[in-house]
């Protein structure tokens, strides 16, 4: 354990591997909208998975996803994937106001849904998932990759449950994005189609909030939004705040924004800090800046000391394989269907209390 001082021995569990054999989980991926889809097919294939069936309306993005996963196939159509009694689940990257339709249609199809965050665009949409579920049993998981795919913030969850730092009272999450305009489709300058910042990326840190502090509720305290430096899009969300309040006492200030400068060796410096009864974490999720341009840096403040842990590489991303086992076992190990849609409330309804403070 790398630290400055001697503490306590933070061992971080076996890194996970595939779960199933080869055949046991099937799976497709359709509407390819945004990038994260690759992660989403990484990580279950890399969990036992097989990718059966690509679907997407552009046919250079579908074939560009198969290229990269041998064995899969163009899927002539959406309704073939859901006709396909071998597919399990679909995994999705819709544009965000449709990904709540999308799931309900997979949903009632008999399938297990896999969508990229935000899972909805408005409170409308959630209610319509929530009674899907309720009658088809079927599951709706959330791509929350910042916790989920990065090593940092899986370790930090772990040394939350071994109470490293005691209850933790308090998360502030920082989520800043490189915009890269010129690379963005037309809907992502359209607000009814991402949804604002804090329903979009800001969705990441209320799932956050919710699993560091063990709260089941929240309520939102404080939301703004800005377009600061971007007026030839007047419908963008450059900058997002908010607070929350949950139902067990901790607090949450997140901060999202559009703004990383071109100096920056990454697409953005994630970062988070929590704040506990017997010490603190802070995780660098993506670069160490001006130190070291790798990313899941764990600082770690207890009663023992000042501990750094570089677990890039270590930990691997246990949520997939878990949501593999979950969608055969009809269990909730990877994240609670509860956790999931109390996640997208907040996020919701904090993009709808937001005063807009400038542009």
């Amino acid at each position: 354990m790398p630290s400055t001082t001697p503490g306590p021995n933070y061992a971080p569990r076996p890194k996970p591997g595939p779960v199933v054999r080869p055949g046991e989980f099937i799976f497709a991926a359709a509407h390819l909208d945004n990038g994260h889809i690759n992660g989403q097919c990484e990580g279950l294939v890399q969990a036992g998975g097989q990718l059966k069936w690509v679907y997407d309306t552009d046919p250079a993005r579908a074939a560009a996803l198969v290229a990269r996963f041998p064995g899969a196939q163009l899927a002539p159509s959406f309704d073939a994937i859901l006709a396909d009694p071998a597919v399990h689940l679909v995994a999705a990257a819709a544009i965000p106001h449709l990904r709540g339709p999308l799931g309900c249609r997979v949903m009632e199809a008999g399938k297990d849904y896999f969508t990229d965050k935000t899972p909805f665009t408005t409170l409308a949409q959630l209610a319509e998932a929530e009674a899907v579920v309720a009658r088809t049993g079927q599951k709706y998981a959330v791509y929350f990759s910042e916790r989920l795919h990065s090593e940092s913030a899986m370790y930090a969850t772990d040394l939350v449950a071994q109470g490293a730092i005691g209850r933790v009272l308090q998360v502030i999450g920082l989520g800043p994005h490189r915009l890269n305009a010129p690379s963005r489709p037309d809907w992502f300058f359209q607000k009814a189609c991402y949804g604002g910042i804090l329903c979009d990326i800001g969705s990441h840190q209320f799932e956050q909030f919710l699993t560091y502090t063990g709260a089941t509720d929240a309520t939102v305290t404080h939301a703004a939004v800005a377009n600061y430096a971007h007026p030839e899009h007047p419908e963008l969300e450059d900058f997002g705040e908010a607070n929350l309040l949950g139902d067990n006492g901790a607090t949450n200030y997140i901060r999202v924004d559009w703004l990383t400068p071109k100096g920056l060796s990454t697409w953005g410096d994630g970062r988070l800090t929590l704040l506990g009864t017997h010490g603190y974490i802070e995780l660098r999720k993506y670069v160490d800046i001006a130190r070291e341009k790798t990313g899941d840096h764990v600082y770690l403040v207890d009663e023992h000391g000042e501990h750094h842990f570089n677990v890039s590489g270590k930990i691997g991303f246990r949520f997939f394989g878990e949501l593999i086992l979950d969608c055969l076992n009809r269990t909730e190990t990877a994240m609670t269907q509860r956790h999931v849609f109390k996640a997208a409330e907040l996020c919701v309804k904090a993009q709808a209390a937001a005063r807009r403070i400038a542009g």
